[in-house]
């Protein structure tokens, strides 16, 4: 048996000459979780999580943060849905119909300041009263400012806001973002010039960037800087779009741009659809999901166009009972063929008869004349063009209808049904961005409006208070409703009857009908109705029914009113 002093010499020793310690044995994981993790047991309780199957086997996708996720890959999608919505008549049809549904030709704001608010707020009595006369003035100023002729709201004065509006949410439809610039530019205001300091400067996504072009930090992503909780605190712009050949140096400069002011007035407004917590910049747009099944829709239409070219030229074929290898080799490049000067002297000879006035050549001795025809384009084409557009339309949140432009195989009701189903999508989509876009740029005017103009203010309120407390007092007051395109009929007489029903019910109110419907602002409505009845009646012309309505009620009060007196 081993003596103790032998096994300490046997020992291997390291460079400091003391025994080196024997390396534990890695311990293997226990047999049942192995098999477990593995399907060993057979399959897993949910088929989203089996690895043994072959339809799930090579299907293992990475679980990535929202900015890792999309930020490394942002320019590459966002390059490919540019060249898809420049290029394809579907994807730039789509785009467009939810920028005509959602903001169409006038997007407007109308004041609804939060009276109730206010006064728990401040302790003065402001109402309905007030809020009504506050907002019809505020609402005039506002449109001074956001159509102004000289548009002098857009820093380019190139814009209206609405249009404006329009180029931002195509923006965040395409490349998933909208950003803008708050700017503040007093030099401009002048008699014949801007009313307001306040502008907008609408600015390119892609210029939202890390500085140097370096990988996302900690604290910057995609060029948002943001705080330790992960609200954004400013953002890093580039002086030029990096494409921009004709201001080179300016693409490697960035300037930093705060959120806000101190006292809470926005520097940049940047919008963008939220699809996971900690999400800082925008889902790559609509059409993300859908570019593979766009592209393929878009070659394989390309190979059907080209086969339809083909077959409209006119192919055909000589079958001839010459010996094939002589006439192989006859028809040599470079020298006239035995075989065609055969053929040559025979028509010649021969000559052509003539049917009335068609000339019908004759052929030689055993020459027929065999024409190509080919069965395309594909039968089945139209299908799979209706499959692939369904699948865009879906993604895209429109119907299957507003995509293709198609509307010959539907009936009232589906046609009802699928355009009731794209309008709620619609409606979140434009409230959305009305409320992280537009909303916060009218609240940076309304700040300047305030202190610009003596607006209406209950009894006992300082002229100047909402100006002196604007900052603390800005959510209530900036309170509004955009109004864009309405809805539409698809049967006009029907659905305006189930309006005048509702209305009677007291299911809903003549301002939501006719925003619903129309668009219009209801106040402007009635007011043009009174105009018109006073034309009817000044120039004798029999009032319609509507009026007639109205006239009537009118009289019949009357006569209570002076009984009253």
């Amino acid at each position: 048996m081993p003596s103790q002093s032998s096994k300490r010499h046997s020992a291997i020793l390291g460079p400091d000459g003391a025994p080196i310690s024997r390396t534990p044995a890695r311990v293997p994981m226990p047999r049942r979780r192995s098999m477990a993790l593995n399907g060993g047991y057979g399959q897993t309780p949910y088929d989203a999580a089996d690895i043994t199957g072959s339809h799930m086997l090579a299907w293992n996708p990475l679980l990535w943060s929202p900015d890792i996720e999309l930020n490394i890959y942002r320019d590459r999608i966002v390059s490919r849905i540019r060249d898809l919505v420049r290029n394809d008549g579907w994807a730039s049809g789509t785009i467009t119909r939810v920028l005509d549904n959602a903001i169409g030709g006038s997007f407007r704001a109308i004041s609804k300041p939060d009276y109730r608010a206010l006064s728990v707020k401040t302790g003065y009595a402001f109402d309905a009263a007030w809020a009504d006369e506050w907002g019809r003035e505020v609402d005039s100023h506002w449109r001074s400012f956001a159509e102004d002729e000289n548009r002098y709201c857009d820093v380019g004065r190139r814009l209206t806001f609405t249009q404006l509006c329009w180029t931002a949410m195509r923006h965040d439809l395409i490349d998933g973002d909208a950003l803008a610039q708050i700017c503040w530019l007093p030099e401009r205001i002048g008699e014949g010039r801007a009313e307001f300091a306040t502008c907008i400067n609408l600015i390119d996504p892609d210029r939202l960037s890390v500085p140097q072009n370096n990988w996302d930090m900690k604290h910057i992503r995609g060029g948002v800087q943001i705080d330790d909780w992960g609200a954004p605190v400013g953002y890093h712009i580039r002086r030029a779009h990096q494409g921009d050949w004709f201001a080179a140096a300016e693409t490697q400069q960035w300037d930093y741009i705060p959120r806000e002011t101190e006292w809470g007035r926005p520097n940049v407004v940047h919008h963008f659809q939220t699809e996971r917590a900690g999400q800082h910049r925008g889902g790559a747009g609509i059409l993300a999901p859908v570019v593979q099944r766009l592209k393929m829709l878009i070659k394989y239409d390309g190979t059907e166009l080209d086969a339809a070219i083909v077959n409209a030229i006119f192919g055909a074929y000589v079958e001839s009972p010459y010996d094939q290898e002589m006439v192989g080799d006859a028809l040599g490049a470079g020298q006239m063929s035995a075989y065609q000067n055969l053929r040559l002297d025979h028509h010649d000879a021969s000559g052509a008869a003539m049917l009335g006035n068609v000339r019908m050549p004759l052929l030689a001795p055993g020459e027929k004349i065999n024409t190509v025809s080919a069965a395309r384009p594909n039968s089945n084409f139209d299908a799979f063009e209706s499959a692939v557009l369904r699948n865009v339309a879906s993604g895209a949140g429109v119907s299957a209808m507003q995509v293709s432009n198609n509307w010959s195989d539907v009936n009232y009701s589906s046609a009802r049904a699928a355009m009731l189903e794209a309008w709620k999508t619609m409606a979140r989509r434009r409230q959305n961005f009305a409320q992280g876009f537009a909303s916060p740029m009218r609240s940076a005017w309304l700040e300047e409006c305030v202190s610009l103009y003596d607006l209406p203010m209950p009894r006992g309120v300082p002229r100047d208070f909402l100006a002196r407390h604007f900052p603390d007092l800005k959510t209530p007051l900036a309170r509004c409703k955009w109004l864009g395109p309405g809805r539409g009929w698809i049967d006009p007489v029907a659905e305006r009857k189930g309006s005048i029903m509702a209305l009677d019910a007291g299911l809903t109110t003549l301002e939501e009908e006719i925003a619903e419907n129309s668009g219009a602002d209801w106040e402007e409505t009635l007011d043009q109705r009174a105009v018109e009845i006073a034309r009817y009646k000044q120039h004798g012309i029999p009032l319609p029914e509507w009026g007639t309505n109205a006239a009537t009620a009118d009289e019949a009060s009357q006569p209570k009113e002076q009984d009253a007196k």
